[in-house]
């Protein structure tokens, strides 16, 4: 599903990554790695946002021959996302839907999952932390990537959501998705099964 090959990446000369490969099944992947491991790093290259060394697929379409067709593949949720304070929830919402060509069922769907209607048509500037997550959250599942990669899922969310969050990711696993998600924090066994889990350590991974 997703192939990672001979990825380097650096910093002002400083080399954060060299992972020479990396070959993770469809499923759930468990990230891990101490503050500063080049989690996040790892995040954005595979997400596409920022520029690399060496090769990245997923389901065979590779990052640098078909950049479009990669992208659409992915979605992605920060870890403390920032959204422009004058757009409304609804607007990003849409703005996503059109980019993802996702229907308006879909749209609707994420807004009742995550029990965002009550406000969703303010603006971002008003929303609270845990709000902010919520939406962020929303996005992600928004339509039908192959790959959602969630940064610390977990933080700033309330934990009257933590079982609509691992509803939704088996629901999706079930219809083909895959997930890479870093949390300092484990996962009940109960609640998701992983695949493999991953250490970013010494500037490289491992699978464990």
């Amino acid at each position: 599903m997703l192939s990672l090959q001979q990825v380097k990446k650096s910093y002002s000369g400083q080399l954060i990554l060299n992972i020479s490969e990396l070959n993770l099944p469809t499923g759930i992947h468990w990230l891990r790695g101490k503050n500063g491991s080049g989690k996040t790093t790892l995040m954005k290259i595979i997400s596409g946002q920022i520029p690399f060394e060496g090769s990245i697929a997923i389901n065979d379409i590779n990052l640098m021959d078909n950049p479009v067709s990669y992208r659409k593949q992915i979605s992605y949720a920060e870890a403390e996302p920032l959204y422009p304070g004058f757009l409304t929830g609804s607007e990003l919402l849409r703005f996503v839907q059109k980019v993802r060509k996702a229907s308006n069922q879909d749209r609707e769907k994420v807004v009742n999952d995550w029990n965002i209607s009550g406000f969703i048509d303010n603006r971002v500037e008003t929303y609270s932390s845990g709000m902010v997550k919520k939406l962020s959250l929303a996005i992600a599942f928004l339509g039908q990537p192959k790959l959602i990669l969630l940064d610390e899922p977990l933080i700033t969310l309330e934990d009257s959501a933590l079982p609509i969050l691992f509803q939704l990711v088996r629901d999706r696993v079930q219809q083909g998705a895959s997930f890479l998600i870093t949390s300092h924090q484990a996962f009940p066994a109960s609640e998701l099964r992983l695949t493999t889990k991953v250490m970013v350590e010494n500037q490289t991974v491992k699978v464990e």
